[in-house]
């Protein structure tokens, strides 16, 4: 076994994952996992640019995230940075800080790159061979990717739960308007996504990231966050529909109230239910099922 971590870096939140990786077999023991708030796409759809705030947001976690690699002795790290540093003209301030407090640069990769170590990570405990639609709903993209034990086609398109409200929503709860133009956006970014990904083939559909799980977390009644009764629990289509709904009649406060939901997704929830729903109704999918297993553990695993 090689000990090894990863870091994802998205629009909303910032990933750290240290296990122990068989690299001939994938089998993976995780040692930590852990999950910071940094919102480093802030205004990114708007200037073009990341924020000093959240440039320093994401140093922070960066610092306290280097303790612990140092702590449990990883040998290998690999950071990978995804929608909002693609995006940023300045992403070399947020490359040399990374590199200042963790020495290693961060891999800013393509949309193919992270739908392929999505799939990877999400799909590596799921046996049998039927045809996956794994959907990765991030802050400032979502990817989508078919295959069963190898990624046949894959697509990123610039939809995300914190794009998607920075771009319309300027009411709590959001107007009907406003929710429609997250729907308007959403069915577009599909239509492009089915031009590459032949998203209405696949027999189950995985869905990732912080917006399923939480609408999972809902749907499932859970008093609290719980990762091992989240991870692989099937979510009706009938239920993402409800739980859709409940966001989209709540105000901040109630959703704020919701033990379930991490106060750095309160503001953006609703619009990555909208992306799931949308994609739950568009392949015609009974159920989703839902993964904790994602990007973080494809990128550990591309490192051993």
């Amino acid at each position: 076994m090689t000990r090894v971590a990863g870091i994802d870096c998205g629009t909303n939140s910032i990933r750290l994952l240290v296990a122990d990786v068989h690299p001939e077999t994938g089998d993976l023991i995780e040692l930590d996992r852990r999950m910071t708030i940094v919102r480093l796409g802030q205004g990114v759809d708007q200037t073009g640019r990341l924020a000093p705030e959240a440039l320093e947001r994401t140093f922070a976690a960066c610092r306290a995230y280097a303790e612990v690699i140092k702590d449990l002795g990883a040998e290998k790290l690999r950071f990978v940075a995804t929608s909002a540093s693609r995006d940023a003209e300045n992403r070399a301030d947020f490359v040399n800080g990374v590199v200042e407090i963790l020495g290693v640069e961060p891999e800013v990769i393509t949309g193919d790159q992270e739908a392929a170590f999505s799939f990877t990570g999400a799909t590596g405990e799921l046996h049998g061979d039927d045809r996956r639609l794994v959907v990765d709903i991030g802050g400032g993209s979502t990817e989508f990717v078919v295959g069963n034990r190898h990624v046949e086609a894959a697509r990123s398109v610039d939809i995300g739960c914190v794009r998607l409200t920075e771009r319309h929503v300027r009411h709590d709860p959001p107007t009907a308007e406003e929710a429609d133009a997250i729907r308007a956006d959403v069915r577009a970014a599909l239509d492009l996504a089915a031009g590459t990904v032949p998203i209405d083939t696949a027999e189950t559909l995985v869905g990732l990231a912080g917006s399923v799980t939480t609408v999972a977390a809902i749907a499932l009644g859970l008093p609290e966050y719980d990762s091992e009764k989240i991870h692989h629990a099937r979510i009706s289509a009938a239920q993402v529909a409800e739980v859709t709904d409940r966001l989209l009649a709540s105000t901040h406060a109630e959703r704020a109230a919701i033990p379930v939901i991490h106060p750095g997704r309160v503001d953006v929830i609703i619009a990555g239910a909208i992306v799931l729903r949308e994609i739950v109704e568009r392949v015609g999918a009974p159920e989703v099922v839902v993964s904790e297993h994602d990007i973080l553990d494809g990128i550990a695993l591309s490192v051993a």
